[in-house]
C-alpha cells in the first residue's frame, strides 16, 4: 500500500470560499438594454503567501459587460485593500474575487486577469472568464 505523501500546503486554504470580504456595492445601470464592456485594472494589489507569509503584489485586471448593475468603484477599492493582510494563493485570489463580483453584480460576462510579480524567477498569471447563459461576444 503507498501513502501519499502529506504537503506542507495541506489545510492552508481550506475555508476561503467562505472568506468573509468587504461589502461590493452596485449601482443602477441606465443603458442595461445595450452591451458594452467596462475595464477596471489596478497594479496595487497585494495579499500574502500562505505558505511563507510574504507579500505578493499582482496586477488584477476585470472586463465586464454589465446588466442591470455596475460595481461603485470605491466599495471595489476597499474590497481589493482587504487581500493585504489574507494569505491566499494567486488561484484562489482571481476565484474569489470573481465569484463575489458575479455575485453582486450578475454580468453578462466577465474576464478577470491576475498578474503576480516574479517570486523566485516565476511570474504567475491565473485568468477566469465567465458568461452568462445566452451572453454572445463580438
Amino acid at each position: 500500500m503507498t501513502r501519499k505523501k502529506k504537503s506542507t500546503y495541506d489545510n492552508l486554504q481550506g475555508q476561503i470560499r467562505n472568506l468573509k470580504t468587504p461589502p461590493l456595492e452596485v449601482w443602477e445601470n441606465q443603458y442595461s438594454d445595450k452591451e458594452y464592456l467596462i475595464h477596471i485594472e489596478t497594479r496595487e494589489f497585494n495579499c500574502i503567501c500562505p505558505k511563507t507569509g510574504l507579500p505578493d503584489f499582482a496586477r488584477i485586471c476585470i472586463e465586464y459587460a454589465p446588466a442591470k448593475y455596475c460595481i461603485e468603484l470605491k466599495s471595489f477599492k476597499e474590497y481589493l485593500f482587504f487581500y493585504r493582510e489574507v494569505g491566499i494563493f494567486h488561484e484562489h485570489v482571481v476565484n474569489k474575487i470573481l465569484d463575489d463580483f458575479i455575485k453582486v453584480c450578475n454580468p453578462r460576462y466577465t474576464k478577470i486577469v491576475g498578474e503576480f510579480n516574479i517570486r523566485g524567477g516565476i511570474k504567475t498569471t491565473v485568468s477566469r472568464e465567465y458568461k452568462r447563459k445566452g451572453y454572445k461576444s463580438k
